[in-house]
């Protein structure tokens, strides 16, 4: 059982980056799926989630209009389409699995039963 979260990279405050969330071993359909970062210093955040269904979506208020989570259950992936980068968010970020809840639910924040390695993003001139 196995999640990796890939796609970060450096890029000018305004960019953009694609985070993927691959899972293996096991499948992602009934599961919801929640991003957390972590920014030097700071203290872990959840950042956003989406429910198993894909119908339920939230974000933390900083990156509300800007961030998109969806999903592809056929690719047992979940990615985190982040525009208008800014510099505060430069972190690591993870994705994480927390228990099963209802197909319409997440929260970003709560306990997660696994978690994958991060990827760093930095927004930077």
């Amino acid at each position: 059982v196995q999640l990796q979260a890939s796609g970060g990279g450096s890029v000018q405050p305004g960019g953009s980056l694609r985070l993927s969330c691959v899972a293996s071993g096991f499948s992602l359909d009934f599961y919801a799926i929640v991003w957390f970062r972590q920014a030097p210093g700071k203290e872990r955040e959840g950042v956003s989630c989406i429910s198993s269904s894909g119908d339920n979506t939230q974000y933390k208020d900083s990156v509300k209009g800007r961030f998109t989570i969806s999903r592809d259950n056929a690719r047992n992936t979940v990615y985190l389409q982040m525009n208008s980068l800014k510099p505060e968010d430069t972190a690591v970020y993870y994705c994480a699995v927390p228990p099963l809840v209802g197909r319409d639910d997440c929260a970003i924040a709560g306990h997660m039963d696994f978690w994958g390695k991060g990827t760093l993003v930095t927004v930077s001139s």
